[in-house]
């Protein structure tokens, strides 16, 4: 059965991966990102390759405001949403970070704070409605803080613990929550950073994520062996871990 299907964050590597394995299944698609003219290349290139309808939807989630505008326009929409995909992200620089409260703020706001105030509104309608469902990207990095990228990791370990309290919330109203842990995936975010082992094909990721959501599942590491080395490393005693080079 054919869904109507809003996409934050749409013009992302792991989003676009989303994008196509649910227009090949006939979804109907909303893009929501910042850059129209990208947006604009990934709606034509779907509705071409898939005949599927793709609209698009210019959107800062910095912009609290905009959050008014498009929640005001899903509303008045005669064609109701059925699930929401959560692919915002912004790996940003941790150096900078730790150093520049402005970036170390943009990291924080990007990855946890401004999507998990949209997706509170999102899912009340759906909460009220007693359906839909909500799939969410957070990160393996937010399983354990490593001194490369503790600021990202702790915004994307804030957005996992928020999705699982939403799920725990919306479970009993019919309203499914699945949480997404990518490893690395060969997308604009990690292209062309040091240490990258294991990277992943983002449109396998993308039909990996659409298959466990239809599967009904709460949360998955893909690609899936980065529950076992995940696991792993959040074995390692504090004592050890506080002296590797993470």
């Amino acid at each position: 059965m054919s869904e109507r299907i809003l996409i934050l964050g749409a013009t992302s590597g792991i989003a676009r991966g989303v994008a196509h394995a649910l227009a090949r299944r006939g979804h109907r698609l909303l893009l929501a990102a910042r850059d129209r003219d990208e947006l604009e290349r990934l709606a034509s290139d779907l509705r071409i390759r898939y005949g599927t309808e793709a609209g698009i939807i210019v959107f800062d989630v910095l912009d609290e405001a905009q959050h008014d505008v498009l929640c005001a326009a899903l509303e008045g929409d005669s064609q109701a949403l059925d699930g929401v995909v959560c692919a915002i992200g912004y790996l940003g620089d941790q150096e900078r970070a730790f150093r520049e409260a402005d970036e170390a703020r943009r990291i924080m706001r990007i990855n946890y704070e401004a999507p998990a105030l949209l997706l509170n509104r999102l899912a009340a309608v759906f909460e009220a409605r007693g359906s839909g469902w909500i799939t969410g990207i957070a990160s393996v990095a937010g399983d354990r803080g490593r001194q490369s990228n503790f600021i990202y990791g702790s915004a994307k370990g804030g957005f996992a613990l928020y999705l699982q309290g939403l799920r725990n919330r919306l479970a009993r109203h019919g309203v499914q929550v699945l949480t997404v842990k990518p490893g690395f995936v060969d997308t604009a975010m990690t292209w062309g950073l040091p240490g990258l082992f294991l990277v992943a094909d983002p449109m396998k990721v993308g039909e990996a994520i659409v298959r466990a959501r239809e599967k009904g599942r709460n949360e998955i590491y893909v690609p899936g062996f980065w529950r076992l080395i995940m696991s792993i490393i959040r074995s390692i005693p504090e004592a050890v871990f506080k002296r590797l080079s993470l």
